[in-house]
């Protein structure tokens, strides 16, 4: 979609790490523009899952600033910006495996129980094999089927933006593939997408810029397509990349 809309999400500069006095991320920035679908890639440890912890107040920002609409959430809650319209999806232990299908997405809608059924109807058309499965434990569901579980949990609060960490990790070819075009779908839908992936050649296809990020900082920034045929890019990044962050 358009990259010339409004910025939904600026940051600026941001230092985060784990361990006190240790920068994972460093001097980092990006922007996400109304109904972008942006990617982050880069090598293994590049800070990429990191920059998407500190982008949802999981983890502190020593230094910088992350604007959502204008407004600083440098030091917002996860729970604040559920309610303001960000939704994030870990990479690991994203759904409750002990609950229902239909439970997960109710845990998805905790802030507004009233909307449920209304969010339902829309996550379950998006993805009708949850709609097969509602009643079935989230444990005993595919690899496939738990990532549509996740995504269309942080899509039951209606969301304007999404975080999505390396949503293809651990996932078959063939529904690595249908990652990419539920996340597609998603975008063109009107959720904007900041997508962390590992499978780096096929996430700047469908993306619409992309950030590669070196050691915690930006190496480079280009739309998808330029990012994909970039010599440079090419040669220090695509063909190195693990599986992993």
């Amino acid at each position: 979609m358009s990259s010339n809309g409004d910025v939904l999400i600026h940051v600026d500069n941001i230092r985060a790490g784990y361990v006190q006095g240790v920068d994972i991320l460093s001097d980092c920035s990006l922007e996400l523009h109304q109904g972008e679908l942006i990617a982050i890639i880069g090598p293994n440890g590049a800070g990429k899952s990191t920059l998407l912890k500190a982008l949802f107040g999981l983890l502190s920002i020593r230094e910088g600033v992350v604007l959502y609409k204008g407004e600083d959430i440098s030091n917002a809650s996860a729970h604040e910006l559920v309610e303001q319209g960000i939704g994030y999806v870990p990479q690991r232990d994203n759904v409750f495996p002990s609950l229902s299908v239909e439970e997960n997405l109710e845990m998805g809608a905790f802030l507004r129980p009233d909307t449920f059924n209304d969010r339902l109807e829309v996550v379950t058309e998006m993805f009708p094999r949850l709609a097969d499965r509602l009643s079935q434990r989230a444990g005993s569901l595919s690899g496939g089927e738990r990532q549509m579980l996740a995504i269309g949990r942080a899509l039951m609060m209606d969301p304007e933006v999404v975080l999505l960490d390396e949503p293809s990790a651990g996932l078959s070819p063939v529904l690595q593939d249908q990652v990419f075009l539920n996340t597609r779908a998603i975008n063109n839908a009107g959720v904007s997408v900041v997508m962390v992936e590992q499978n780096a050649r096929r996430c700047l296809q469908i993306c619409d810029r992309g950030y590669v990020l070196d050691q915690g900082t930006n190496a480079y920034t280009d739309t998808g397509k330029n990012l994909l045929h970039d010599p440079k890019v090419i040669e220090l990044y695509l063909g190195t990349l693990a599986t992993t962050d």
